[in-house]
Formats: C-alpha cells, structure tokens, sequence
C-alpha cells in the first residue's frame, strides 16, 4: 500500500489574537486521534503552542537548534495527546535576525522538513501574528496555508489587507519552486449577530476576486463559545471536551472534524467512522 505524500500546513495570519494558535492545537490533536502522525511546529516567538498540551517528554534543544544548525534529532518534544512537537525556545528572538542574515534561512524548513517524509503524515505550523521573517518561514514550508478570520470589521480588513501584502512579497517565490499554497480561510469565533453574518459574506466573496490568487473558505465555520476557551484552559482538545451539544449550534466534535474532512480530504474515510462509533457510543 502506497504511503500518502506528507503535507505540511501553515497556520497563518497577519493579524494576532484571531485563534491561530487554539485551531492548530485543537487540528492537531484530533488529526492523531484519526491515526495520523502529526508534528506540530511553534514557529511564533510568543509561545503559546509550546504549552498547550502537557508533555510526556521534552527533548534537549527546539526550534532554534532545529532551523540554525539543521538538528532533527534532539528537537522533537511529545505531547499527552498524541501528537508530536517542536517547541519553540527561542526568548531572546534571535532567530528573526538570523533568517535575514542567512543565505538558506527563509527556505531551510521547508528543505528540513521533507527528511521527516517517512517519520510523519502531517505536519502542522504555527507561525506569528505578524508579518515578518518568521512568518515567510513558515509559508514557505507549506503545502497550503490556514488562516482563521473573525468576522468583525477589524479583523476582516486586516484579512483582506494581510493577505494582499503577502501574495505580493511571496510572488517572486514562484519562480524559485517555492509558490504560496492555497489559502484556506475559517470564519472563526462567529456569533448569532446580523453585523457577524453580513462580514463573513463579504470575506467569502475573496473568493471570487483575481487579485487575491488561490484563496477559499471553508463551509465549516466555528462558532464563538465559551467551550473553545474552556477545553484550552484544561488543555484538552476542543472535540474530547465536548462531544456532544444540544441545540442548533454543532458541537466541538462535529465542527473540529468536518474542518479536518475539508482540509483534509483524503481522511475521509477515517472521519466518518470515527463519527459512526460516537453516535453509536463506541468511542
């Protein structure tokens, strides 16, 4: 049986504070809990993913040793979740001026990353709330990217904005094998309100504008509730949290996989039995 191509996703935006980080942790988790050997990778100088989950062993060195010195052997810490991770430890932000300063530095990770082609399924990066040279690492390493939106004013135009920017400065990448993937974009923390629903249909209609290359939305949209930040606070992943929800709002488990299922395609298979066995209370 042939082994499926290893992707790399890059979760991205140039805004901080929209959920990047919650979204590649929670993705993460449920990816391994579908059988899938996932990498996460905190490429943000501000940590967050680094303690999301607890660790069931931390390795000696993190993402400094892994994109300076090309260290893929003492670089990979283990969450309780399933998944693997690359910390990142870099407090005094030298990487920032060390990519600059190096001839390989934006492109290194993504050359690192194609050594673990045997080791993982899917790698998934978390990169910085702004735009800078941490951020071109990680996009650059992708096989597409991810990038969640609220649907407030702000927030919005500095999706449209952002991305913009970033298709213009990555442009040139193209010609040196390095194009920027499919951005895919998730309405995230949307709420019930009339102004919440009018935005999230003009951020989906990026869609249908040239100027903005290959952009789409997701169908799966991410509610604002509170259990979102409640299953963070107890660092377990979003769909373990709440399985299931009364109402009309889908709950946790069925909106974390029906993004992975878009995301992720070639799961599908695997997302649907894990479904059947909820509903059939075989988990």
């Amino acid at each position: 049986m042939q082994k499926n191509k290893l992707i790399v996703a890059t979760i991205c935006s140039s805004k901080g504070g929209v959920g990047k980080t919650t979204l590649t942790a929670n993705l993460g988790a449920l990816l391994a809990d579908l059988g899938q050997r996932v990498l996460l990778i905190d490429a943000d100088k501000q940590p967050s993913l680094s303690s999301f989950y607890p660790l069931s062993y931390q390795a000696d060195n993190g993402f400094v040793s892994l994109l300076m010195e090309n260290n893929l052997e003492t670089t990979i810490s283990q969450t309780t979740v399933g998944c693997d991770i690359v910390i990142n430890d870099d407090a005094d932000d030298r990487l920032s001026d060390w990519i600059l300063h190096s001839l390989d530095g934006r492109f290194r990770l993504r050359t690192l990353l194609k050594r673990l082609d045997h080791k993982y399924d899917i790698i998934l990066i978390d990169t910085q709330g702004a735009i800078g040279s941490l951020q071109d690492v990680g996009v650059i390493a992708a096989d597409f990217l991810i990038s969640p939106i609220m649907p407030e004013t702000i927030s919005a135009k500095e999706f449209a904005r952002g991305t913009m920017a970033m298709l213009e400065r990555f442009r040139p990448m193209a010609t040196m094998g390095a194009p920027v993937g499919t951005i895919n974009g998730i309405i995230y923390r949307k709420d019930r309100t009339q102004v919440a629903g009018l935005i999230s249909n003009q951020l989906r209609e990026l869609e249908y504008n040239p100027s903005y290359g290959s952009i789409r939305f997701l169908d799966t949209i991410v509610p604002s509730l509170s259990t979102y930040t409640k299953a963070a606070t107890e660092q377990i992943p979003v769909h373990r949290y709440e399985r299931t929800r009364s109402g009309p709002t889908d709950s946790a488990w069925i909106t974390m996989h029906e993004i992975a299922r878009e995301l992720f395609p070639h799961l599908g298979g695997s997302i649907d039995k894990n479904i059947q066995q909820e509903n059939h209370g075989e988990k």
